[in-house]
């Protein structure tokens, strides 16, 4: 294998692991959500990745008033 396919290769499991751990603790990917923006509602303003964190954060653990508790 040359190094530049084992760079690729190294690149392309950094990025799965890192996806993995985003979806283990409940964060879908800001690309996917970006793409769908784009394609969905062209109209619609983006958010940031930051935007977009804190809101998963909030939607996943409460927030804006709600007491942290699971159910």
């Amino acid at each position: 294998m040359s190094k530049p396919g084992a760079l690729a290769q190294l690149l392309a499991w950094r990025r799965q692991v890192g996806r993995t751990l985003n979806l283990m603790v409940g964060m879908p990917e800001y690309d996917n959500y970006v793409a769908h923006m784009q394609k969905s509602h062209p109209d619609q303003c983006v958010m940031s990745y930051e935007e977009f964190f804190r809101e998963r954060q909030e939607a996943r653990y409460g927030g804006k008033g709600r007491v942290g508790r699971c159910c």
